[in-house]
């Protein structure tokens, strides 16, 4: 404070220190464009650089929860047990359908076919004699 470097100020019973500000070199205004040209530039790195750090945050939450080349090798593994087992299971299997039971089930569709048009048929006749019929439905049955 007693070389004019350091100011002292007193409040009271606290004393504030500061640099005297007066014998530092003022800065021309060539040289606060030149600053702010620097910072301009410094800026767009900055956010060029923030954006690729974020692909490569990304990258990384990609590459860090897919699956490693040993789990990807177990698992390859364990589904071809399973399928290993499902084929067995297929071919052990003693309820098969004959051909003559399929025959069966299709001839059996056809008369399905046919059966649907004419229970709405009768459904409908009925419900036509129902209408003038003085006791309930269950009476008509």
């Amino acid at each position: 404070a007693q070389q004019s470097c350091v100011r002292e100020k007193v409040y009271g019973n606290q004393k504030i220190y500061f640099t005297n500000q007066e014998q530092l070199l003022a800065a021309s205004d060539a040289e606060l464009c030149s600053l702010d040209g620097k910072i301009a530039t410094l800026s767009t790195k900055v956010q060029v650089l923030q954006q690729s750090c974020w692909q490569m945050k990304g990258q990384l939450n990609d590459l860090n929860s897919s699956m490693t080349i040993p789990e990807m090798a177990r698992e390859i593994k364990e589904l071809k047990k399973d399928s290993a087992s499902y084929t067995e299971k297929i071919k052990s299997a003693t309820n098969r359908v004959t051909p003559q039971e399929k025959e069966k089930v299709k001839s059996l569709s056809k008369y399905e076919s046919l059966l649907l048009p004419l229970s709405h048929q009768a459904t409908e006749l009925l419900e036509a004699i129902l209408e003038g019929y003085p006791k309930s439905k269950k009476q008509f049955f």
